[in-house]
């Protein structure tokens, strides 16, 4: 099962350059309103599709280029819910496992993030990582299908994943390692593994514009596969009891997907919309309410 989900024409991590604030043009849900509140708000909210999402596009100063952002993704308290009510990715819930979403390896995005992770890898030591043996031996990576250079596979998932019962505990060998030296995790992890929930999808059209989405991560990008899945994390309610908003708490994430400049651009406009107080809420918190 394929857990790239990327574009072909996907970048790592952008390297747009500053420009003056761009138009931007509200899309999707009910508008830029959001309608996300209460009182009329809220009753409007109730009538839109069940998985209604707000958008905002603006074109970058730059290039040829428009971005286009998931606001009400951005704006939710989506967390990470590893070890803290995370089903895991296969066919029945499994949180006993500790797997998270890591049970098929990660696939790599290219060669530069191919390097990155084997050169990580060799800078783990034993209390960091449980498999340490097997990956000095037989390497980290594999090659999958159609040619994709997968994380080896170790008892059933992703070689540089902790299982319960190891000292240190269970979790990724990488985000322990980052964190235990004060740098970032997404400096060391598979380029998907950071990004996650997020997804970047670039369009090329025929006169050599793109389009560029930024969004979450729907169980429809894990390919066939997600279908079977018993649990995903951004249909749960239970994972959106964050306190920060997404587009905070994943700062780092944004601006490596989309670049420093881009995100200035951003910013703002989530700001204006946090402060309206009527943002159209994730379809897994209506379907709470």
């Amino acid at each position: 099962m394929s857990r790239g989900g990327h574009a072909k024409n996907q970048d790592k991590r952008s390297k747009n350059g500053s420009g003056k604030v761009p138009e931007m043009k509200g899309a999707g849900g009910n508008g830029a309103g959001g309608n996300g509140g209460s009182g009329s708000g809220a009753k409007r909210w109730r009538l839109s599709p069940a998985d209604a999402h707000e958008w905002v596009s603006f074109d970058d100063p730059t290039e040829a280029r428009t971005w286009r952002f998931d606001v009400t993704f951005l704006l939710s308290h989506w967390e990470c819910i590893y070890g803290k009510g995370c089903q895991g990715v296969l066919t029945a819930p499994a949180p006993e496992l500790a797997q998270g979403c890591c049970s098929y390896g990660a696939h790599m995005t290219g060669d530069e993030d191919i390097a990155r992770v084997k050169a990580a890898a060799k800078t783990l030591t034993d209390d960091q990582w449980q498999f340490a043996e097997q990956g000095r031996r037989g390497g980290v990576a594999r090659r999958g299908t159609a040619g994709v250079t997968v994380t080896r596979l170790v008892e059933d998932a992703c070689i540089f994943l902790n299982r319960p019962g190891f000292p240190g505990g269970p979790g990724c060998a990488l985000h322990r390692a980052a964190l235990e030296r004060g740098e970032k995790p997404m400096d060391l992890k598979p380029d998907v593994c950071w990004q996650l929930p997020l997804r970047r999808e670039d369009t090329v059209h025929p006169d050599a514009s793109v389009t560029s989405v930024v969004g979450e991560w729907d169980r429809v990008h894990w390919g066939h596969g997600g279908e079977e899945f018993a649990w995903w994390c951004t249909e749960a309610p239970e994972a959106f009891r964050g306190g920060t908003p997404v587009w905070r708490q994943m700062k780092d994430e944004l601006c490596a997907m989309v670049g420093p400049a881009v995100f200035a651009l951003l910013a703002p406009y989530l700001e204006v919309r946090e402060a309206s107080g009527t943002m159209l809420p994730h379809p897994a918190v209506r379907q709470r309410g």
